[in-house]
């Protein structure tokens, strides 16, 4: 007849490399989209809050704003005497490919291409309701797009 196996001698043979599982985990957290985006948006505000000056310029990070459909996520919002300034971060590396008129861009990626929605189509949305929304001349408000870090 057959022994049961004992766990507690495959934990112990296991234990001393339970640190090599938190650094596999840790990477994949850090690679993630989600966190590069973080990372992205806080370098923006970053350079933001560093380079142009206090006194002329206000920004507003994170801005969720009620949409006939929904809800849209304004990454950053720069009010100054120059306009209201919105901003759509992309942390993206690569080569990025796309016109103003595509509904996807292109990002190539060493041999790998992946597809993304036109941040230029989905910032135009964030500009809209922040007109409807504050009752201000379209002129006013101006679209910016921003790949902070972004390497070729």
């Amino acid at each position: 007849m057959d022994e049961p196996l004992d766990v507690s001698i495959l934990f112990e043979a296991v234990r001393p490399l339970w640190w090599v599982l938190l650094v596999a985990l840790a990477l994949g957290i850090l690679k993630s989209r989600w966190v590069k985006g973080l990372f992205g948006e806080a370098f923006v505000k970053l350079i933001a809050r560093v380079r142009l000056p206090a006194e002329e310029y206000r920004g507003i990070h994170n801005v969720t704003l009620a949409t006939p459909d929904g809800t849209t996520q304004i990454d950053h919002i720069l009010v100054s005497r120059y306009g209201i300034f919105v901003i759509e971060t992309k942390h993206m590396t690569g080569w990025i490919f796309g016109s103003e008129k595509q509904a996807q861009w292109t990002q190539k990626l060493y041999r790998k291409t992946f597809k993304f929605q036109n941040p230029l189509r989905q910032n135009y949305k964030h500009v809209k309701v922040f007109e409807a929304l504050l009752d201000v001349p379209l002129e006013a408000i101006h679209s910016v797009l921003s790949f902070p870090m972004k390497k070729n």
